[in-house]
């Protein structure tokens, strides 16, 4: 994938990934790992490094037996994309 693909790419994650952190109706701790994962994606840190660390964090988010459906299929296609880069 292109650099420039890359950040478009990452701009639709974060986008994403700001949806969710947004939402009322995900748990308070889920938000709380969004806004985590945010921030680490925003580091200027290698993007491989960036990527890895935040589809830790939402493998384990991906589990949390508190999340909606939809949530976690929204978690499903950010780490799609994220695995794509």
């Amino acid at each position: 994938m292109k650099m420039a693909e890359q950040i478009i790419e990452l701009d639709i994650v974060m986008g994403s990934l700001s949806e969710i952190h947004s939402d009322a109706n995900v748990p308070r701790n889920v938000r709380a790992k969004m806004e985590l994962i945010i921030n680490t994606l925003k580091e200027e840190t290698e993007l491989l490094i960036k990527v890895n660390k935040a589809l830790n964090e939402l493998d384990s988010i991906g589990s949390d037996v508190n999340l909606q459906a939809y949530t976690r299929t929204q978690i499903w296609n950010i780490m799609s994309a994220l695995e794509k880069m």
